[in-house]
Order: C-alpha cells, then structure tokens, then sequence
C-alpha cells in the first residue's frame, strides 16, 4: 500500500481528470489535498494513512462524518475521505456517509432476524441482501430516531420517512420493493399485529421509466477500437470492453472473473451471477480467450490474486478493481471513441449490456435466447428490449380508420 501522501495526491489527481470531474469541483478537492498535505508536513508526519487521515478531520472538521459538518466544509471532508478510501481500496468511496449507521434497537434486532432469512430461507445472494440492508438501514435509524415502533407506523410516517431521504425515483421504488416485503415479513412472522406493507404506496416508476441507453454494432467496435492494445493498461481495458459487449457482463461479475471460472478444455465460463447467484455458462469465444491470453502474458502484474482482471496503478497495484473503476473505463472509452451524442447517453458498463441485447433483437434473436445470455431468471426483466427496437415496433402500427364526421376534412 503507497503511504507517501504527494504520490497518493497525484493519482487521484489524475483520476478525477480521468472522471471529468468539472474544474470547480476538481479545484475544490485539490486545494483540500494540499491542505491536508501541509498539516501533515506540520506535523512530522513520515507517512500517511487511514487514521492519520481521520485525525485531520477530527481536528480540523470536528468529525469524519457528514452530521454536524459546516456546509463550507463538506466538500473538503468529501476529498479527504477520496483519498483514505482510494489508498486503502484503490477507489473513490461512492457517498460520504453522514453518520456511523449500523442496526439498532428492538427494529434492528428484527431486520437482523430478517436478513438471516433471506440467507437461509430465500438463498438470497449477499449483493442483492446488501441492496436491501441499505433501504432497510435507513428505515431502522427512522424509527429509533423518533422512538416509535412498526405497531406505531401509518401512511404519514412513510410520507415523512421519503421526504426525509429525498430519494430519486429510481431508489424510491427500489426503497418501496424492500421495504414492502419486510413488512409482509415482520406481520406474517407476528412482529406486528397488522400488514404495515399496505403503507406503502405504488410509485408508478415504469411509467416515468427512461428508455435504456443503447449504442449499435458500429459504435460497439468504435468504443473498442479506442483501446491503445500496445500497453499492459490497454490490454487490462480491451479485456473488460470485450466481457461488456460481448457477453453483456454486469460490472460485478467482471470485476470477480476468476480463473477457476474457466474451462479451456471445453471452452467454457461458468459461474453464478453475483446479483442472482443464478449458475449461467458462457461459451470462451476467440476474441475473449485470445485477449485473456494477451493480457496474462504480456499486461497483468505478478501476483496471486484469484482474480484475472487486477489494477495495474502503483498504489492499488495487484489489487481486485472495484465496480466504480470499470465505470470509469468503459466511460473513458465511448469517450475516447467520439461516439455521437455520447454525452447525452449513459456511458457505463451497461449500456454495453443493453446493447448486446438490443443488438440480438434487431438479428430477430428470440426474447428466450436473449434471456439466456444475460443470464435472465425469466423473460419479463428481458422484455424491456422490446421498447427499443423502433423497426420491430413500426410493424405493429395498425393504419387509422376513416372517420365519417364533419368536424375533420378528409
């Protein structure tokens, strides 16, 4: 782990130019780093680390944490957690969190009973309960914080409890799915004498629901062929671009693409989904085992990491990239490739996944082979392509019939 503070300035440096992070912002979280850097001059410090980092902020903010914090002063404790985060998991962490949240009181004790049983009971995968843990954290620190119980709850407390966490729609209903199916649990499992689920009001999201962003077969092999193949960092990259857009890999799954996942006799890829945990088995195309191949030889540090794919940056060196980072690449890339409009576009790992799909239907691929090979546990979460393929849906246009009135001229 790098512990010299200048280095670890440098590359998140050049990581937030990396994100396009806007020059104000940029400028903000520099000059909170430099800061940082001559207190730690000041102070004779050698090295730098997590506790000399939260040091700083106790010092200098009153606390690490958001709660309390000046509003001028946010941004600065914002920047320097980016830097104890990024030297001790090799990224950014995603939010400043305003407090230390853990689950407390008798609710936590029951959402704690709750999670168990998804473990156990529904064979949840541990990313799909932490995605719940988060919307019912939440709910927990609602509830203790107001002294109230699950009995106590009405349809006003879940009108003030979103007004509080000012969701985007998209996490309102994500919030709502979690939420609704705890409280099933907790009054079917006598937690509560009455279906406290009822309080939570539909959200119509589909409704308001973006059509996903899609790039053609063109612009697939635009974005790819940005890629300077000449460098251990651009084989790491192709690599990553390949598993996106040709096999529709969510960035969990790249990120943990192990070797034991590979059988080169049979020229497979097998492995459970870290969203699902549903088994799927990819066939090990040329182009993919040849850039695996590539990249092993000739790109990838020495280590013994189970993963394939490690960062090649010298503080994060041999280290599992994170979600976050293969955000950023494959962005770097649509970027790099001048893609029309990209700006306008989400330009993450899947928008490649939906590509690969909206691509497949234009081919008139079946919706149950496209299902397959995104690893789909059902069709319905398939159907969304439909949407997107204008051809198909112009030959389901009916022509309008004539209307015999005199209000309209024929």
């Amino acid at each position: 782990m790098e512990t010299d503070l200048k280095l670890i300035i440098q590359v998140c440096e050049q990581e937030l130019i990396d994100r396009e992070y806007s020059f104000d912002h940029h400028k903000h979280i520099s000059e909170a780093w430099e800061e940082l850097l001559q207190w730690t001059l000041a102070k004779g410090y050698k090295s730098f680390d997590e506790d000399i980092g939260y040091q700083y902020c106790k010092e200098v903010f009153g606390s690490t944490f958001l709660s309390g914090i000046k509003k001028n002063d946010r941004v600065k404790l914002r920047a320097i957690r980016m830097l104890i985060s990024y030297q001790k998991d090799g990224d950014f962490e995603i939010r400043t969190p305003t407090r230390l949240i853990k689950l407390t009181g008798q609710t936590g004790k029951y959402i704690e009973k709750y999670l168990q049983y998804l473990r156990k009971t529904d064979h949840l995968s541990e990313y799909t309960i932490s995605n719940k843990l988060k919307y019912l954290l939440a709910l927990n620190v609602y509830i203790e914080d107001r002294q109230i119980s699950l009995e106590d709850v009405t349809i006003d407390t879940f009108a003030d409890f979103y007004t509080n966490q000012n969701y985007t729609l998209a996490s309102k209903h994500n919030c709502n799915s979690a939420l609704r199916l705890y409280l099933r649990y907790a009054y079917d499992n006598g937690i509560t004498t009455k279906d406290c689920s009822i309080y939570i009001l539909p959200d119509n999201y589909k409704e308001h629901c973006k059509l996903p962003t899609t790039y053609n077969e063109e612009e697939i092999k635009s974005i790819i062929g940005a890629v300077d193949r000449a460098s251990s960092i651009g084989k790491r990259d192709y690599l990553i671009l390949l598993l996106a857009s040709e096999y529709g890999w969510r960035r969990s799954d790249i990120v943990n693409f192990s070797f034991d996942q590979i059988d080169w006799d049979k020229n497979i890829i097998t492995f459970n989904q870290q969203k699902t945990d549903a088994p799927v088995v990819y066939p090990l195309l040329s182009s993919v085992g040849n850039a695996i191949i590539d990249y092993l030889k000739n790109g990838r540090p020495e280590t013994n990491v189970q993963q394939i794919i490690v960062s090649g940056e010298r503080t994060k060196k041999c280290k599992k990239l994170t979600g976050e980072t293969i955000y950023s690449i494959v962005a770097k890339y649509v970027r790099y490739a001048n893609v029309s409009n990209w700006k306008q576009k989400r330009h993450g790992p899947h928008s490649l996944r939906h590509s690969l799909a909206t691509n497949l239907l234009k081919k008139n691929v079946s919706i149950p082979i496209i299902s397959t090979v995104l690893g789909h546990q059902n069709t319905e979460s398939t159907k969304v392509y439909l949407s997107i393929d204008k051809n198909q849906l112009q030959k389901c246009t009916l022509p309008i019939p004539c209307l015999k009135t005199g209000i309209f001229e024929e």
